[in-house]
Formats: C-alpha cells, structure tokens, sequence
C-alpha cells in the first residue's frame, strides 16, 4: 500500500505496466489500483487511500469523452469495454466519499458499454487488440464491472448485461468446467487452450449472480470451474514459485500469459474459494459502503 501512494503522479494517475520509472498511465490500471485503495479505507480505515482513490478518480473523468468511453491512455490505443471493471472502483469510490461527478462519470461509461452488447450478450469492443477475439479474461472483467455496478446503484439493465453474457458463457463451459481461453462474437471457442485466469473469474461471476439474481442454475458452473483449477493446481511442486501458482493458461503454452504463473490467477482462484465456501463477497465493497453510509447516519 505505502509502494503504492509514493508512485501516485500528482494530477492523481498510477503508472501502468509493472510501475516502473516512466511508464505511461492506464485507465484500467488506474482503476485497478483504486480497488485497492478503496479497500485500504473500508477495512483499514485509511483515510490517506480514499483521498488517493479519490484523486485517481478525478483524473479518470478528465480522460473521459462526453459519451462515457474512455480513449486516450488505453492499452494498444483502442477503447475497451472491460474498463467497466474500473467503472466498478470509480462508481465505489464515488459513493464512499460523496463525490457525484465520480458517480455521474461511472454510469456515463456504463451507458456507452451497454451500447455495445448485443442481444447474444456479446461484447463489442472487448479484446486487448481489436481484431482479436478477446480471452475469457476480459469477457469475465466486463461481466464482473457491470454486475457489481448494477448491485450499487439497484439498476436492473446493468445486472440483466452480466447475466445475459455469464448465462453465454456458461453454455460455452465444458462438463468437466474447461472454457476455451478466447471466444468469438457467436460465443464459440476460438482457442484450444484454457485461460485460467478466465474460468476463477467466470466462477466468481456465477456465484455473485447466483446471489443476486437467484439464477442458483449458475452455481453449478462455478464448481465445476472451481474443481477444474483445483486440478490444474501443482501443490507439490519443490519449487516454490511453482507450488500452489495458478498458470496463465493450460497448457501452459496457450496465448493468454504464455508461460506464466500471473498472480492474479492464484488472486481470482482464492477469491473464488473463499466465496464459494463463506456466503460473503470477495470483496466486501457493497456491504462496507452500506455499512459507511449507517454510520454516516448516526
């Protein structure tokens, strides 16, 4: 957390990539952080991280074009529907610290990529490169964005979008829970590798619908997604950078983190445990603006 406030730029961005010296702001990154931020304050009552999310957010509305899409410090240089993920941790932040224009910013992209889902549940817009069909892991972000969303402000239409691509998604999954690492526009597997990182998130995404929408069919999907990483995880590796990690893809060769054991695998796939055993949130963003806004009231 300290690493983090000391590489803040002043007009309230992070860096992108690994935080290197020089290294250019991402919204989405940007975004990203806030999460951590906002959870710096709502668990560790840190105050010096709200201000910082708050910061972060202002710049994220300087950025903004007036139809809600974000442009200008995108990764390759294209728009991206999964930034409603970051869309998530502004609308958050917003709501925490009372600042609307946070607020109005967040329903503004949300409108703009609502526009580009298509009756399937499709994402337009939604892979790193656009001529790409995007990995499973930035459907999972824009399905997660929209539908933590619709949880904070009770809107229906952002909670239906989640529901009608995880549903999509779902239908794609195989019975042992293996999803392809990459789908195309008619929800068909376009890669024969798995991204793993894709299916903890997707069993994330089921589980919070399965709660929130009592779509409970969805839970089923989460634990065989669930019980499929279970079973791509080496926990007996000798080597610690190996054991208990989470590869970018299987096998562990596929396109999405070639070679790699992302740590945001290992993330998603523990929250997913986590909130497939204990009946909370991961994380508890919802519950802990609630509980904030009671205690502003008293």
């Amino acid at each position: 957390m300290a690493w983090l406030l000391s590489i803040q730029h002043e007009d309230g961005a992070f860096p992108g990539h690994f935080g290197e010296p020089g290294s250019r702001p991402v919204i989405f990154n940007t975004g990203q952080i806030m999460h951590g931020m906002l959870a710096g304050f709502l668990q560790l009552g840190r105050k010096d991280c709200l201000a910082a999310a708050v910061r972060a957010g202002h710049w994220l509305v300087r950025q903004q074009d007036a139809d809600g899409c974000w442009r200008r410090f995108e990764h390759n240089d294209i728009p991206h529907t999964y930034n409603t993920r970051a869309t998530w941790a502004l609308l958050a932040t917003g709501l925490v610290a009372g600042e609307r224009k946070l607020v109005d910013a967040s329903i503004r992209h949300l409108d703009w990529a609502l526009a580009q889902q298509r009756e399937s549940g499709w994402f337009e817009n939604n892979a790193f490169t656009a001529d790409a069909a995007p990995f499973t892991h930035t459907i999972a972000y824009a399905i997660r964005g929209f539908l933590e969303c619709g949880v904070l402000l009770d809107d229906e239409r952002y909670l239906r979008a989640a529901e009608n691509a995880a549903r999509a998604v779902a239908a794609a999954q195989r019975d042992d829970g293996w999803l392809a690492g990459a789908l195309d526009r008619d929800w068909r597997p376009s890669a024969g590798y798995c991204c793993l990182t894709g299916v903890a998130q997707m069993a994330l995404n089921w589980i919070r619908l399965a709660r929130e929408t009592g779509a409970t069919q969805l839970l089923e999907h989460a634990r065989l997604g669930v019980a499929f990483l279970k079973r791509e995880q080496d926990t007996h590796n000798s080597d610690p950078v190996v054991r208990g990690a989470i590869a970018g893809s299987s096998p562990i060769w596929g396109a999405y983190s070639r070679f790699e054991f992302p740590n945001w695998a290992a993330k998603f796939f523990a929250d997913a445990l986590m909130m497939d055993m204990a009946e909370t949130t991961i994380p508890p963003v919802a519950t802990r603006i609630a509980t904030a806004r009671e205690a502003e009231r008293v």
